[in-house]
């Protein structure tokens, strides 16, 4: 797993996400904890998208509010850390498309993520064996 043995707190490690996303010109970002829900998100606009990761938390109570809890906090938000910059450093090294990158955090207008729409979609085309209407491809307009 990485990080595992992380020393870097995780108010460092916010940071450090926040320097990335200011490196590669993000105007809006933030990160955000919430603990009763056991989830952690952080949003950035970048290449005129937003897009949003939100990651489980480890759950104080099951825990403790000791070493194992403390160890579990960091390692996530190092792990979310460096997704974020390999998905950066992948669309600045023209790897993939920036929507390729991030298609499943990209926050739709109904507040959802691709991924959040998309998911029980192609869980029900794997399950039926067909195609979705809605992600079949489509004949441009006069091509028949």
């Amino acid at each position: 797993m990485f990080a595992a043995t992380t020393k870097v707190p995780v108010p460092q490690s916010r940071m450090e996400i926040e320097r990335l996303l200011e490196k590669h010109k993000a105007r809006q970002y933030g990160t955000a904890v919430d603990y009763e829900q056991l989830s952690a998100r952080v949003q950035f606009r970048l290449h005129d998208r937003i897009v949003r990761f939100v990651i489980a938390l480890p759950d104080r109570k099951k825990m403790g509010d000791g070493v194992r809890f403390e160890r579990a906090e960091r390692q996530r938000w190092r792990a979310l850390l460096l997704v974020i910059k390999a998905k950066l450093e992948s669309v600045e090294n023209s790897i993939e498309t920036f929507e390729h990158a991030f298609l499943g955090q990209i926050v739709m207008p109904n507040d959802a993520t691709v991924a959040e729409i998309l998911t029980p979609i192609i869980a029900l085309a794997y399950k039926d064996g067909k195609m979705p209407k809605l992600l079949t491809p489509h004949e441009p307009e006069g091509s028949k």
